[in-house]
């Protein structure tokens, strides 16, 4: 007997964001669950694994041609993207696949920081897929989330022999410190986008996903004090101004146009994240009510958000690898 469950197709099931998202849709029992995945991974271990989950994989790329990624679309209801950042703007082709296939709901990559045009060199190639979304005439959610909260603790002295980049920019205190911001476990995530794409309040919306609201003085102090080294790394923090922070930019543009290198999306990219949450205050709750979002803490009332000083308790108890 054919399931009548809505079937979600993701892209970017191996990542850390789509990874949330595709155990929150399994978790949750409302959805089959389908993932694109290129033919070179197929038989990877996490591939193997979501067949395991009854995932269903669907073997492709979004750079195929239109009518292979309308085939591989068939009888979907619900298209989410988790692709990796410089594939943004390539996601139009699987967008239009996706309109001529007959999905209801696309939610694109986004999972980020809310902000306006102009800031980030990233975030304006969202707002242009929005747009081309918008043109196609496809229903839709926006989704942003905020600073993931296992961007903000410092990395303890332990992990100084490492050479990741992470681990600097871990201490790094930018502006002030004041502004208010919006954090989200990643973890937690696909929690939220569940329940989005099974709410017809979400369609054709903009939605913000967080759970706590501090400001950088606040997470960092917590973060010090949880990792068991307060003196230590309090001492270690090296102070970012704006203006070393649009030098940065400057610096990073030019040197990613010559040779892209993570080093240098971490200072052209990252810096402009910066400024747009810790100079200009883009990332907070007043911002996003002002954007026209809704708010899914009260969308969903009953979810409870995990504040930020609950979530460094565990988070040097296990601590991840740098993220770069």
């Amino acid at each position: 007997m054919t399931s009548t469950k809505p079937l979600v197709f993701v892209i970017g099931a191996t990542g850390r964001t789509g990874g949330s998202i595709v155990d929150a849709l399994i978790k949750s029992s409302k959805f089959r669950v389908t993932a694109l995945i290129r033919p070179s991974s197929a038989l990877k271990p996490e591939v193997e694994q979501l067949r395991a989950r009854d995932v269903e994989i669907r073997l492709g790329d979004i750079s195929d041609p239109h009518d292979k990624l309308k085939a591989v679309l068939s009888g979907v209801d619900v298209l989410i993207s988790a692709v990796v950042a410089r594939q943004i703007t390539a996601q139009k082709g699987i967008l239009s696949a996706a309109k001529d296939a007959g999905v209801k709901r696309v939610i694109p990559c986004e999972f980020g920081t809310p902000g306006a045009r102009g800031i980030q060199v990233l975030h304006d190639e969202k707002l242009d897929i929005r747009d081309f979304i918008r043109a196609l005439g496809i229903g839709h959610t926006f989704i942003d989330v905020g600073w993931w909260m296992q961007l903000i603790p410092p990395y303890p002295t332990s992990s100084e022999e490492s050479d990741s980049l992470y681990i600097s920019v871990s201490r790094e205190f930018y502006a002030k410190g004041d502004k208010k911001n919006l954090y989200t476990n990643m973890e937690h995530i696909g929690t939220y986008v569940a329940r989005i794409i099974d709410d017809d309040r979400t369609l054709n919306q903009y939605v913000v996903i967080w759970e706590d609201e501090r400001t950088l003085e606040e997470v960092k102090t917590l973060s010090e004090k949880a990792s068991g080294e307060e003196d230590v790394l309090r001492a270690k923090r090296l102070v970012v101004d704006a203006d070393e922070l649009q030098r940065r930019v400057k610096e990073g543009k030019e040197e990613i146009l010559r040779s892209p290198s993570i080093a240098a999306a971490v200072r052209w990219y990252w810096s402009e994240y910066q400024i747009s949450m810790h100079v200009l205050g883009e990332n907070s709750r007043e911002n996003i009510k002002v954007l026209g979002a809704l708010d899914a803490q009260e969308l969903y009332p009953d979810i409870v958000p995990q504040k930020f000083e609950d979530f460094v308790k565990t988070f040097y108890q296990a601590l991840p690898p740098p993220a770069y």
